[in-house]
């Protein structure tokens, strides 16, 4: 059921809030005291920041490099978390704004585990799935759930890996069924009365503004329409995706699992909002290698955000600051979606033909973003061009050490970086041998030997140094 564990996590933190052993306030760092955990300007991260998703931890750990793609989390244990918060500087107070953690809320798990002395999946089959009657849910695959798990499925339709989860697993790993996820939205709504009711009520409650009008209360989100509210959350792993959500007046409420990529909250808040659109429904077309290059570039949605619209092979893809990259399909020309959340985006073009602004629509809101010439660095220093010929100097593999090794490649006049085990992503110049990352706050710089050639990169990232020599070819 991916990220709708989180709204299981926090049940489990309102549950000791009512317990009165911990409070919304209790930094997390009382509970880890072999941690080191990140705080700014004497403020801490607390409990009640990780689960309002306002810590000011980013989506991911910078060193997340999943030895297997198919299985991200999986070797991503303790050791490494560890070591990512002692080292990382938060770019902004905790509280200060909300974003979107799977790092956060598994740090929420991992801290309410250590606390209880147990680890998360037996957390939570004590404090919630036995209460609840949920005998086929859980955090690892039984014999018997394995022969009962229905096979996921990923973009393109083909079968999806089964993910694993070590330390973030309360960002994430929870296995259902439709019959288990009823008693536990029934229990949500009220009608199914149980030891739970007062924590999930405090769970429920809308405590921080997110954007368009929603709120968030303990990971679920208040989705505010003229129809009435919705108190809802999604998920979605490799291969599968999930929808919980029910009216505030305790009405209508839904769940919707499906072993496929591709979110299904439309078709949730359709089934219970009346006047809801069904999502729309869009076969995707081809187009050629040139004209996806025509969409190449860097996208201004708001001061210090750009969406970075980048092609590998075929694929067009587009990443917003921060956050992950994701396909994009053409369903037309200049007319594009995503399959891994209910996202379209309209390329616009100027009477000479070249595209010059998209629009993206998601959640039933628009955002228009002009093209930027160049790219920001998070410092507010601005890209310059370089000579093509000069690009192709950096081209080659440079080791990191431990098995990972950066490929550096050019396409297009565009310079790619790409770490062992991640996708390839674009760096701008700020001048020669010095580059920047938009997708994460990163620097690159390239050393030159007596000869001039480029013999090494550094990576500066999350207060860290990272050299890595050219390989020879």
């Amino acid at each position: 059921i991916g990220s709708v564990t989180k709204t299981f996590n926090a049940l489990l933190l309102a549950n000791e809030v009512e317990a009165k052993t911990v409070s919304l306030d209790t930094p997390v760092a009382t509970l880890m005291p072999d941690f080191k955990i990140p705080a700014r300007h004497g403020k801490p991260i607390t409990l009640g920041l990780l689960a309002e998703q306002f810590s000011g931890l980013p989506r991911l750990p910078g060193n997340l490099q999943p030895a297997d793609l198919g299985n991200p989390y999986a070797d991503y244990g303790r050791d490494r978390l560890k070591a990512f918060l002692a080292s990382y500087t938060l770019p902004r107070d905790p509280g200060a704004a909300y974003e979107y953690s799977n790092l956060g809320f598994g740090l929420l798990g991992e801290a309410l585990a250590q606390h209880a002395k147990l680890s998360y999946g037996e957390l939570v089959q004590r404090e919630v799935l036995a209460p609840l009657g949920m005998r086929s849910s859980g955090a690892e695959l039984t014999p018997a759930m394995r022969a009962r798990l229905a096979s996921g499925h990923d973009e393109e339709g083909e079968t999806a890996r089964h993910w694993q989860w070590d330390v973030l697993a309360g960002a994430g790993t929870l296995l259902s069924t439709g019959d288990d996820m009823s008693r536990y939205l029934q229990a949500n709504m009220g009608l199914l009365k149980t030891s739970l009711a007062a924590a999930m009520r405090l769970a429920h409650e809308p405590r921080r503004d997110i954007g368009g009008g929603d709120r968030i209360g303990l990971a679920w989100m208040t989705h505010h329409t003229a129809q009435g509210d919705v108190i809802w959350h999604n998920g979605e792993t490799g291969g599968y995706s999930s929808f919980i959500g029910f009216t505030s007046d305790g009405r209508r409420g839904v769940v919707i699992l499906t072993n496929a990529t591709g979110a299904p909250q439309d078709l949730g808040f359709a089934a219970l909002l009346p006047l809801a659109p069904l999502p729309v429904v869009r076969k995707a077309i081809t187009l050629s290698p040139a004209r996806l290059d025509a969409y190449v570039g860097q996208y201004r949605l708001a001061p210090g955000v750009a969406l970075n619209v980048f092609r590998r092979a075929g694929q067009l893809f587009a990443q917003a600051t921060g956050q992950g990259a994701f396909p994009l399909f053409a369903s037309a020309p200049d007319t594009f979606f995503a399959r891994v959340a209910p996202i379209s985006i309209d390329f616009e073009q100027t009477a000479a033909g070249k595209v010059s602004a998209l629009t993206l629509h998601q959640n039933g809101h628009d955002a228009h973003a002009p093209r930027m010439d160049g790219a920001t660095a998070t410092d507010g220093t601005p890209s310059v061009k370089l000579d093509p010929a000069l690009l192709h100097d950096y081209v080659g593999r440079y080791a990191l050490g431990t098995g990972a090794e950066f490929a550096i490649t050019v396409l297009h006049g565009q310079l790619y970086v790409q770490l062992t085990g991640q996708a390839a992503y674009p760096v701008y110049a700020k001048a020669k041998d010095h580059f920047f990352y938009t997708v994460v706050d990163a620097q690159l710089d390239f050393e030159r030997d007596a000869g001039g050639k480029v013999d090494a990169l550094v990576l500066h990232q999350d207060g860290r140094d990272l050299r890595a020599p050219r390989r020879k070819p």
